[in-house]
């Protein structure tokens, strides 16, 4: 047995903080694709729901992959994969099919046909949306892709996992990076409007929550922030795209490279805290404020790892 064998038979899961804004998506999505993606792996599954990001990690994960249809709006065209043809030499070799918009013009066995035909000719498809077509394929893809809270990469064997069980955890846990996103550029604008501090253009993530860093330790009232963002929380101001790369908070505009990835209204954001201190960060000299939202519940990759019986 090679040590590339003995390495896909081991892996199970990989688990990564999903990150908010295109750039860190990208990157995250990068590494992804490096550590856990073959040349080999022809059928990948995209597991997740609206506004968790999905498109952003495809294109970081195959850069250069012209998707069907996107956040901006539907391709009319007919998806590249229902015309495939073995014998046309300028077919393409890597398809993407977003199952749920197709199964509202197709039926599933033949959007599964379409998968098996191109599969058989050793072109690769990535499937989003693929819990929905999994029953009709009737068999798992080479590497699982979900995105919540976290990403989680998995490598099936016959025994799982499944993307009924992904599924389910990546819906539950997309709640907390959407209002930790909201609740992280609105603490950044009051940072930026009344503390005259520039937004960093990276931030960081820690389990429901957000970090923004700073060089030095800043001079401010952290009780007093909290306030302030509390208030813009209770109000229930909306939260709303406002163009390229720009969102609204009520009358207020920011720029954002995640606009979808949002709760639709401030009073969403459930259980906002500030951590009470500045967190050093020793190693990268770095000081860090560090917002909370939701609550302590297991969720995610750990509820998966948790075992009733034995």
């Amino acid at each position: 047995m090679s040590a590339l064998t003995a390495h896909r038979e081991t892996l199970l899961f990989a688990v990564y903080y999903a990150p908010r804004g295109r750039a860190r998506l990208y990157k995250t999505a990068q590494e992804v694709a490096q550590k856990h993606l073959l040349p080999t792996d022809l059928l990948i599954g995209i597991i997740g729901t609206a506004g968790s990001g999905k498109s952003t990690l495809i294109k970081g994960l195959f850069p250069g992959l012209e998707l069907t249809n996107d956040d901006r709006g539907v391709n009319l065209r007919k998806a590249p994969i229902f015309e495939f043809d073995p014998e046309d030499p300028f077919s393409g070799h890597t398809f993407h099919l977003d199952v749920r918009y197709e199964l509202a013009f197709r039926q599933a066995f033949q959007i599964a046909e379409a998968i098996k035909n191109a599969l058989t000719h050793n072109r690769r498809v990535i499937a989003e949306h693929f819990d929905l077509i999994y029953p009709a394929l009737k068999f798992n893809a080479h590497v699982l892709i979900g995105i919540g809270e976290e990403i989680i990469a998995a490598r099936p064997t016959v025994f799982g996992p499944f993307p009924e069980k992904i599924k389910p955890l990546v819906d539950k846990t997309v709640q907390y990076r959407l209002m930790a996103h909201s609740a992280e550029d609105i603490t950044s604008r009051i940072l930026e409007k009344e503390y005259n501090y520039t937004r960093p253009v990276i931030h960081s993530d820690v389990r429901h929550g957000f970090v923004i860093s700073f060089s030095e330790k800043p001079e401010i009232d952290i009780s007093e922030l909290e306030k302030k963002v509390r208030k813009i929380i209770d109000n229930d101001v909306p939260i709303c795209p406002a163009g390229e790369d720009r969102i609204r908070i009520g009358n207020d505009e920011m720029s954002c490279t995640g606009t979808r990835t949002h709760v639709k209204s401030s009073g969403m954001i459930k259980n906002f805290r500030l951590v009470d201190k500045f967190v050093r960060d020793e190693l990268n000299d770095e000081w860090l404020l560090v917002g909370r939202v939701g609550g302590d519940d297991i969720t995610g990759f750990e509820a998966m790892l948790a075992v009733s019986e034995v």
